[in-house]
């Protein structure tokens, strides 16, 4: 029952963020801004099973490069933070990988920035990818770490960088 209240609650602040950053981008002037999305855990855990998911309205016709962040509690158990993603492009186009977000080195050592209350990651999800076609990018990302509960998760998000290429 408590899982169930928690999903609907996730959906509904995804669809918020969504529904805010799309007016955002509708209203900006330059086309050249990258855009981020952002879902924050307010417990400070991603289960496992709790999807995210961004839609990402795409304007122009460009190359872009798609990155994933992360924020992380400085007591993050995991050398890495593993996940799947599945990206849908306005044109049809479907992408499936899996990755590996280096956060410590083996002794423990936080390899990403850190400050006193919290770390942050990012990793490459996809380098120059060409959106052929106006409309929605759909991201959906998956926990992939093998626990029901990932501790220290303060939120993920995604950017999208216009090339100008």
């Amino acid at each position: 029952m408590k899982i169930n209240h928690f999903r609907r609650m996730v959906i509904s602040v995804i669809l918020i963020v969504c529904s805010t950053m799309i007016v955002f981008m509708e209203s900006s002037c330059s086309g050249r801004k990258s855009v981020e999305l952002y879902h924050k855990f307010p417990d400070k855990s991603w289960a496992r099973f709790n999807y995210l998911r961004f839609e990402i309205s795409i304007n122009k016709v460009e190359s872009y490069n798609i990155y994933l962040f992360a924020r992380l509690a400085p007591g993050f158990p995991y050398e890495t933070l593993d996940f799947n993603m599945i990206m849908n492009t306005p044109a049809g186009e479907e992408r499936i990988n899996e990755y590996q977000m280096k956060v410590k080195s083996k002794a423990g050592i936080f390899c990403i920035e850190c400050s006193e209350d919290s770390c942050l990651g990012s990793i490459l999800l996809k380098k120059e990818i060409n959106i052929t076609k106006p409309g929605i990018l759909k991201i959906e990302i998956e926990n992939l770490t093998p626990k029901l509960v990932t501790e220290g998760v303060l939120g993920v998000g995604v950017r999208l960088v216009p090339l100008g290429k």
